[in-house]
């Protein structure tokens, strides 16, 4: 723990630490929707886990306090961090959780209609398949372009605080 809040700051690792119990909670939401109509999804086990994991994230933020952090530059650090670095950082957020919802989306709709509809040659269908490749595409390709702008924007801060 102590080496994951050197390297990310106080405010990165609780951000990247709440994934632990925001993952779960994904999994509990995709399953409520299944569960009243094919029964075989189970998704107080999911919450369960969830509300778990989430008093775990609760107990390791008491704790983050008292771990020491190096003065050198945090990638998260949003005190520090310039105006630019914060929009590229916002804008990565922005297509992370677009490709979350996509997979979340992919993971609990019922695909077989639209296969057949395309197979079929319906027009609208295959429109709609190939938007939502599009946006995949949109989102994995926003999601690098972000993430360089947001790490040469880091880079600047950091020489320029060596400096």
């Amino acid at each position: 723990m102590q080496g994951l809040v050197d390297r990310f700051g106080r405010t990165g690792f609780a951000a990247l630490a709440s994934l632990i119990w925001a993952l779960p909670m994904a999994a509990w939401a995709g399953s409520a929707d299944l569960s009243p109509i094919d029964k075989t999804a189970y998704p107080w086990i999911a919450l369960s886990i969830g509300l778990l994991m989430l008093a775990v994230w609760l107990v390791l933020l008491t704790r983050l306090g008292r771990i020491p952090v190096s003065t050198r530059q945090h990638r998260l650090d949003l005190g520090r961090m310039s105006s630019g670095e914060k929009r590229w950082s916002l804008g990565l957020l922005a297509f992370v959780t677009g490709l979350i919802a996509w997979l979340n989306g992919a993971a609990t709709v019922d695909w077989s209609p639209l296969g057949s509809a395309i197979g079929a040659g319906k027009v609208g269908p295959t429109i709609f398949a190939v938007a939502l490749a599009a946006f995949l595409i949109a989102m994995l390709a926003g999601i690098w372009f972000s993430w360089r702008k947001a790490t040469a924007a880091f880079r600047r801060r950091s020489a320029a605080q060596v400096i």
